[in-house]
C-alpha cells in the first residue's frame, strides 16, 4: 500500500535528475 508514495519518490527523483541534465 506504499505504491503511492513509491511513484511520487520516482516522480521527484525524475524532476532532480531531469533539472540537473538541463542546468548543465
Amino acid at each position: 500500500s506504499g505504491g503511492f508514495a513509491l511513484i511520487v519518490v520516482l516522480f521527484v527523483l525524475l524532476i532532480i535528475v531531469g533539472a540537473a541534465c538541463f542546468s548543465y
